[in-house]
């Protein structure tokens, strides 16, 4: 009977990390499954880890530190027999960390609206509070050989993927320090070392240039997926289900994933779509939905999905159920077609930072105080990279020029071309 797949994925991406290859090695699965294999001497502990940059640690360390954490809004499937655990582990420093990360994102979006009211920030502004949860658990379920490439919402997931506040205040404000020189704006964040491809400003277009990215991690022989995110808004577009028909004909390793934050532009979606879930959509390509204000089912989701792909079964769709708190831009209210009621009652019982602060708070980890402390910490770091932001200089003129053509040299035209 072969290994369960929780199993082989965990194996899979210690192996991508180069981990697997130690001559002592003594894997103790944290969902209670144990590999062994005999080797002279002395065996040494570690425990296995599904998730984040750290892929093993002390067994005694880990069995002391580690606590369950259940997931309890469950899975919903589509052409699958099971799917991913409804319980996983996390640890302190697991919980500080994801606490922190989304809180700076929440931080750094609310900043953003400030600076967009006062005009610092110019052009179109989707801010992403109240979604951290799915950024947050995608990067932690991930490693920096898969790619990322989502719309124009992407604050969140740029930062989540390794980008600074500086570049992105930066960009947001047209400054040539910006993660793309400036010339991007908030809906165009890019870090191509991190291989988060940017957020597009076409509606849509994630889905096929996602199915690209998946291609050539597989043409390239890579032990990797690419993640193509879009919104409810754009899951009945066309180009979709093109993208979709390939990436399963050539069963390219790529991850659907939609944020369903549930108004598109401002329009319900059961206004908008004959059918109302989108992990469903196709009979040849599997899916499912999960909670997506909990970083512990979006990482755990994540991680079930990758290892599907990466099993040479192609792709697969993965629909997060999620909110955002602001309109779909800053000139949208975001009250005309929701109430403040509906608005006021999923900030008290599903947001993904609170959910975790309790958890926190539950296991003794920090105190209340604590994380108020943690929360200043954040606010001044993020008002201290926005000012400096402020200050940083605007791209040269002969910078219009540039990035016209891949081998330019900032080229300057002069007159008319008729």
């Amino acid at each position: 009977m072969g290994w369960p797949r929780s199993i082989v994925g965990a194996l899979q991406r210690l192996n991508q990390r180069g981990l697997a290859e130690r001559g002592d090695l003594f894997l103790s699965i944290s969902r209670e499954y144990t590999l062994q294999r005999s080797v002279p001497g002395e065996r040494h502990g570690y425990i296995l880890r599904s998730f984040g940059a750290n892929a093993y640690r002390s067994e005694a360390q880990e069995r002391k530190s580690s606590i369950p954490v259940e997931i309890p809004v469950p899975y919903q499937l589509h052409k699958l027999s099971e799917g991913p655990p409804q319980h996983t582990q996390t640890t302190q420093d697991e919980l500080m960390k994801y606490y922190r990360d989304m809180a700076l994102i929440r931080r750094m979006e609310i900043t953003a609206d400030i600076l967009f009211k006062s005009q610092q920030i110019r052009g179109f502004c989707h801010l992403y509070d109240g979604q951290e949860a799915v950024a947050v658990g995608l990067v932690e379920a991930l490693t920096d050989d898969d790619s990322i490439i989502t719309a124009y919402r992407d604050h969140g997931l740029y930062l989540a993927r390794g980008g600074t506040l500086f570049e992105c205040f930066s960009e947001l404000m047209g400054k040539r320090t910006g993660c793309s020189g400036g010339k991007g704006g908030s809906m165009h964040l890019y870090n191509v070392k991190k291989r988060f491809y940017g957020g597009w400003g076409i509606v849509g277009t994630s889905a096929p240039l996602g199915a690209g990215l998946s291609f050539a991690h597989k043409y390239l022989n890579k032990k990797s997926v690419a993640v193509a995110i879009y919104g409810d808004g754009a899951a009945n577009q066309g180009q979709i289900y093109e993208a979709k028909n390939l990436a399963a004909l050539w069963d390219l390793p790529l991850i659907l994933l939609v944020e369903n934050n549930h108004f598109g532009m401002g329009t319900a979606e059961w206004r908008a779509s004959k059918q109302i879930t989108f992990y469903d959509r196709v009979h040849y390509i599997p899916g499912l939905k999960i909670d997506g204000m909990d970083v512990f089912a979006v990482r755990e989701a994540i991680c079930y999905a990758k290892e599907h792909c990466m099993s040479g079964k192609g792709p697969i769709v993965v629909e997060c159920d999620t909110y955002r708190y602001h309109g779909h831009s800053m000139s949208d209210p975001g009250s005309t077609y929701r109430t403040h009621d509906e608005i006021k009652g999923i900030r008290q019982e599903r947001d993904p930072i609170n959910h975790v602060r309790k958890l926190i708070l539950k296991e003794g980890f920090a105190t209340a105080d604590d994380l108020k402390s943690m929360d200043k910490e954040i606010r001044k770091e993020v008002e201290e990279a926005a000012a400096k932001a402020k200050e940083a200089p605007q791209p040269a003129k002969d910078a219009l020029f540039a990035h016209i053509y891949k081998n330019d040299a900032a080229l300057q035209f002069h007159g008319f071309v008729r």
